[in-house]
């Protein structure tokens, strides 16, 4: 861990429990447009940001982008709604690994495909608005979500971590993988709380696959 210098996690479903809040905002959202979805499609755009899986799940055509600025805005209804009414919930044992780390000097930030908006309920809602992270970067913070690695080197900048090398990604979904892999940090970590199986996120690149953020201390111990 002497190496180490910042540790870099998502939220829904790597910190934060995932319990369905998402796809069905998903579901909801374009049913509202007439457009029914599978999960397998909400899946596969599990890691995007907001704005761009819905500009995925919408059929092209000539009134693509303003039904998607539509969408996006019914999307965040949605989705707030459900985190104010049912709550949200950390993904057992994060908030201690972040105090752990942070105790070591080493830095802790979130990214998301949430926007800024979202991003405050959910952090606020578990009492990590202030002095639990020590950076936060939200989908709308960056010109272009994952798997582009723009997330983690805002990231960096927010912390002042001078190099990837230092740097570990940890994530659920194959474009936080990926996100990882095309910003070169030293260990792209997947875990198994959210939307990706092992099975998925083994095709991904990484260097480890753990079970959930609670494992990491056992990693780095060894």
């Amino acid at each position: 861990m002497d190496k180490l210098e910042l540790v870099i996690f998502d939220l829904a479903g790597t910190t934060v429990e995932d319990r369905g809040q998402v796809p069905e905002a998903f579901t909801a959202t374009l049913a509202e447009q007439g457009i029914q979805i599978t999960p397998d499609q909400i899946t596969s755009v599990r890691g995007l940001s907001k704005r761009q899986a819905l500009y995925q799940l919408i059929p092209a055509g000539p009134e693509r982008g303003r039904l998607v600025g539509q969408a996006y805005a019914s999307f965040r209804a949605h989705l707030a709604h459900k985190y104010k009414c049912e709550g949200v919930r950390a993904i057992a044992g994060a908030e201690s690994v972040f105090r752990s780390l942070r105790e070591r000097d080493i830095r802790v930030a979130v990214n998301t495909g949430f926007d800024g908006e979202i991003t405050e309920l959910v952090l606020r809602t578990l009492g990590w608005a202030e002095g639990v992270v020590d950076a936060v970067v939200c989908g709308d913070d960056v010109p272009q979500g994952r798997p582009a690695p723009y997330l983690i080197f805002r990231a960096m900048e927010k912390t002042s971590a001078g190099s990837v090398h230092r740097v570990a990604n940890i994530g659920d979904t194959v474009l936080d993988l990926q996100a990882g892999y095309n910003a070169g940090v030293r260990w792209n970590i997947g875990v198994l709380s959210g939307a990706h199986d092992r099975q998925t996120l083994q095709s991904a690149p990484h260097t480890h696959l753990l079970p959930s953020v609670a494992e990491l201390p056992h990693l780095w111990a060894e």
